[in-house]
C-alpha cells in the first residue's frame, strides 16, 4: 500500500461526512465519483481503518489516501526540465498540453519515471508522485514528492495556504491595476489577487493585458474561472473564453511561475521562481504590431 495523501481535520471543522471533506481537500482525487472509486477499492482510511465515506468525522482524525495498486505507472519517454531534485522532492517544469495524472498514458505521472531518481530514503514512494495539479493547458512550476513525509507534509502545505503561488497569464482586455476576486466556485470560497503588468494594444480584442496572479485557494481552475468572470478570460482559453476565437489551438497562456514552501524534512523556506515565457513576450509584441499597423492603415 503506498499513502498518497494524509490529512489531519482541522480544529473547528464543522460536522461534515468524509466523502464530503474528502471533496474539499483531497489533491490527488477532485470528483466525487473518483473518490467513491477508492472507497470500493478500500483506498480512502479514516484513522487507519477501511472507511465508506458516509461517517462523521471530528477534529483530529486522520484521513489517509492509499494506493493498493501495486502495478507502477507505465513509463512515458519524454524529457522534463527538472528546476530542483534532492532525495526527497522535486520540482519539475511542467509542459502545457499534458495532464498531470489520468486515464490516458501522456501524462506527466508516468513521464516522471524517466526524469526523477528513486529516493533512497526509508520511507521512499514507489514512483515519484505530484503533489499537486496545474491544468492540462498550463505550464509552469509542479511539485513532485518522492518520500511519503513529503506527500504528507507538502500536501498539508497546500491544504493550510501555506504555499505561496504565482502565475502569469495574458488575459483579454484592458484590466485594472490590481485587483481581489472573491467570487465563491461551487459555493466554495476562492481568493485570487492579480496584478497588471503590461498593456498592448490588439486588433481583435481591442487590448491585452499580462498580469501576475496570486491564488489563496486552491479551486479546481480558479485562475481561469475568475478573470473570465470580471470580463477578462485568458488568452487561449477554450472553455471559459470561447466567444474569443483568437489563437484556437495556440494553447493555453497561463504559466505557474512562482513557488515558495517549506521543505518537509530540512524545514528550510524553498523559493522557485520562472521568467515569463517567451512565448507570451512574442505574442504580445505581434499583437502591438498588428494593432500599429492596422491604425495606420486605417488612417490613410
Amino acid at each position: 500500500m503506498i499513502i498518497l495523501e494524509t490529512h489531519i481535520v482541522p480544529a473547528g471543522t464543522s460536522r461534515i461526512r468524509l466523502l464530503d471533506f474528502c471533496l474539499e481537500h483531497l489533491q490527488t482525487i477532485r470528483s466525487r465519483s473518483g473518490i467513491k472509486k477508492a472507497i470500493k477499492k478500500g483506498e480512502l482510511l479514516l484513522d487507519d481503518q477501511r472507511a465508506s465515506g458516509a461517517e462523521w468525522i471530528k477534529p483530529g482524525q486522520k484521513v489517509i489516501l492509499a494506493d493498493r495498486e501495486e502495478n507502477p505507472p507505465k513509463p512515458y519517454e519524454m524529457q522534463l526540465n527538472i528546476v530542483y531534485e534532492d532525495d526527497y522532492l522535486a520540482v519539475v517544469h511542467k509542459p502545457s498540453g499534458i495532464p498531470v495524472s489520468g486515464n490516458k498514458y501522456r501524462t506527466i505521472q508516468n513521464v516522471l519515471l524517466h526524469n526523477i531518481k528513486k529516493s533512497p530514503r526509508e520511507d521512499a514512494l514507489k514512483w515519484p508522485q505530484p503533489v499537486h495539479r496545474l491544468d492540462y493547458g498550463t505550464s509552469g512550476l509542479l511539485v513532485v514528492a518522492k518520500t511519503r513525509k513529503t506527500i504528507a507534509d507538502t500536501g498539508e502545505q497546500f491544504e493550510k495556504r501555506q504555499v505561496k503561488k504565482k502565475y502569469i497569464a495574458i488575459v483579454i482586455g484592458k484590466t485594472a491595476k490590481e485587483g481581489l476576486i472573491t467570487e465563491k466556485i461551487e459555493e466554495k470560497e476562492a481568493i485570487t489577487h492579480f496584478r497588471l503588468i503590461k498593456l498592448v494594444r490588439s486588433v481583435h480584442t481591442d487590448w491585452l493585458s499580462l498580469v501576475e496572479l496570486s491564488p489563496e485557494t486552491g479551486r479546481t481552475h480558479q485562475i481561469r474561472i475568475h478573470m473570465a468572470g470580471i470580463g477578462h478570460p485568458v488568452l487561449g482559453d477554450e472553455k471559459y473564453g470561447a466567444k474569443f476565437k483568437l489563437l484556437k489551438h495556440k494553447g493555453l497562456f497561463l504559466v505557474a511561475t512562482g513557488l515558495d514552501f517549506r521543505h518537509p524534512v530540512t524545514g528550510k523556506e524553498l523559493s522557485f521562481h520562472l521568467d515569463i515565457p517567451y512565448k507570451f513576450a512574442k505574442r504580445l509584441e505581434t499583437e502591438q504590431k498588428r494593432w500599429e499597423k492596422y491604425s495606420q492603415t486605417t488612417q490613410t
